[in-house]
């Protein structure tokens, strides 16, 4: 699709770690409990079936008593180079697919994660609501994960 660039908001790292270890960070619940939530919060996995067709879901409690439920189906997995999800963030965040790559270069971790929305004009409001701000917090998060993991 031409618009596929103005649909899709992109995060590039390069993680200090193996890429074995950043897999496992992503895919495994007692990892994924440290990380994927933003500075401050606290996350519980509810559902993680880490294969193609496999559900996953998060729960992440909020100050007001609620709580804020990601969780998607796993389209595609090839092991230590991608993982294609769909994925609900509700209630802010709804309908889009997750892409996350693997590549290996010598014992770091070149790491693309982006994320697909329905129309250009969703992919700004997202954009605008602080997705960098966000994800970028978590996937700090992640990089202190994996220290202590080394």
């Amino acid at each position: 699709m031409s618009d596929l660039a103005n649909r899709t908001l992109t995060i590039e790292k390069t993680f200090d770690a193996p890429v074995k270890l950043v897999w496992d960070a992503w895919t495994k619940s007692e990892h994924i409990l440290k990380w994927w939530a933003p500075n401050g919060m606290d996350i519980k996995v509810i559902e993680h079936d880490f294969k193609v067709g496999g559900k996953w879901k998060y729960a992440m409690p909020m100050p007001d008593g609620n709580e804020f439920i990601s969780e998607g189906i796993y389209k595609e997995i090839v092991e230590y180079k991608k993982i294609i999800t769909s994925a609900d963030f509700r209630p802010m965040t709804q309908d889009v697919e997750l892409q996350t790559y693997f590549e290996e270069d010598g014992e770091k971790t070149k790491f693309t994660f982006s994320v697909i929305h329905s129309t250009p004009k969703y992919c700004k409001q997202q954009k605008e609501m602080g997705f960098y701000n966000g994800w970028g917090s978590a996937f700090e998060r992640l990089e202190k994960v994996l220290e202590s993991l080394q």
